[in-house]
């Protein structure tokens, strides 16, 4: 049986190899639908216009750069970006049913995209700095990406702060509906040590205030962290 180490980009892109074929279903099934509504709050933030140039980094089976790609149409374009082969494949069918929509796809890492400096009016990352080998690397490659005042939201779940009594409540909480909720779900579909992986890559994961130093360090003039689902997730708000 394969061992998903947190920080280890090898082993973290074959898990998302092998869970893309039930990657949204399970997230629509394990959220209640509500990912969808914590996606439209980083949209929120960002505030797509027609014509800009949108990064979606970790972008998955692409159901976030396809919303992107709704608002900046027709000039504008999103271009997706993600590590591992299978999300993609999956992304660019889906893409190819609203074949109208301004979408590109590149297989790369994060932390390296290749891309040119200061070319995006944009981006989001939802459920990807957690997975990145660094994530102030993560963070600065972010900043480099983004033209000055171009905004930035990246969502994941939310590491509570162990020193405080409250943080630590839902942490045990987090920790309780990872254990008996989210594995149990997800082994029905076979992916039970997949998804046991959340909470290992949690423990290494930087708290909401961690973020926002780690995001200032890295060049962005705003960096707030705004807890979500009762501090469950949390969504780190950027300006470059």
């Amino acid at each position: 049986m394969a061992t998903f180490r947190p920080g280890d980009p090898a082993a973290v892109t074959d898990l998302f190899e092998q869970i893309a074929p039930r990657y949204d279903q399970l997230n629509d099934l394990l959220s209640l639908g509500l990912h969808r509504l914590w996606k439209r709050q980083a949209l929120h933030w960002i505030a797509p216009r027609p014509g800009q140039q949108l990064l979606d980094l970790c972008c998955g089976t692409g159901d976030l750069a396809l919303v992107l790609a709704a608002k900046v149409r027709p000039e504008g374009s999103v271009l997706g970006v993600d590590a591992a082969a299978a999300p993609l494949r999956l992304a660019r069918q889906r893409a190819a049913d609203q074949s109208w929509l301004p979408l590109r796809w590149l297989q790369a890492d994060a932390l390296a995209t290749g891309l040119p400096a200061a070319s995006a009016d944009g981006a989001a990352m939802a459920y990807g700095l957690r997975n990145l080998a660094d994530p102030a690397a993560g963070l600065a490659e972010l900043r480099r990406l983004l033209r000055p005042g171009a905004r930035a939201a990246v969502l994941d779940f939310n590491r509570p702060d162990p020193a405080s009594a409250a943080g630590r409540r839902r942490a045990a909480l987090q920790r309780l509906l990872l254990r008996r909720v989210v594995v149990p779900v997800a082994s029905r579909a076979g992916l039970g040590e997949h998804y046991a992986y959340l909470e290992q890559s949690l423990e290494r994961f930087p708290t909401g205030s961690e973020q926002e130093a780690l995001a200032r360090g890295a060049g962005f003039s705003h960096a707030r962290h705004r807890p979500l689902a009762g501090g469950l997730m949390g969504l780190l708000e950027l300006a470059a």
